[in-house]
């Protein structure tokens, strides 16, 4: 009996160390798309953006609207999503089975048809990655401006 309790004890251990394992090759995993994403939007990127969002992406945006995947496109295409400088600052991201969320805060700086051209914006932000078919793709994403200097 002591075998089998010890069998079963080591055997929950083992499924333990492999579990927060995979959760951290998750994580950093997550960490290097963030910025994969955040540096297409930089760039304006629009093939590099492809791989990263899913065609069902939804964006509530920081002019409280929702847009989709095509509108996303087509404001960075129009250079309506273009900043001379894009820092985020991932305080958070939590697992739930294939999503994984992520939130933070991001510091960006427009330039060109923006209104705010030149003023350093600070903003919430949430972003859901969800994993299809052993990929992840940016499924939904929130941003809230909370200052602007």
């Amino acid at each position: 009996m002591i075998v089998i309790k010890n069998i079963l004890l080591i055997f929950i251990l083992v499924s333990f160390a492999f579990c927060c394992n995979a959760q951290k090759h998750d994580e950093t995993l997550i960490r290097r798309l963030e910025n994969a994403e955040k540096e297409a939007i930089l760039q304006g990127d629009t093939i590099a953006l492809m791989k990263l969002m899913s065609a069902q992406i939804v964006v509530q945006n920081p002019e409280n609207t929702i847009i989709r995947y095509d509108q996303v496109m087509d404001r960075i295409k129009k250079g309506k999503i273009n900043y001379t400088s894009f820092n985020r600052t991932i305080e958070n991201i939590a697992f739930i089975k294939n999503i994984a969320i992520v939130m933070g805060s991001e510091t960006i700086i427009p330039k060109s048809s923006s209104p705010q051209t030149d003023k350093v914006i600070t903003r919430r932000f949430t972003n859901v990655w969800m994993k299809e078919n052993k990929t992840w793709q940016l499924t939904a994403r929130q941003a809230t401006i909370i200052s602007i200097k």
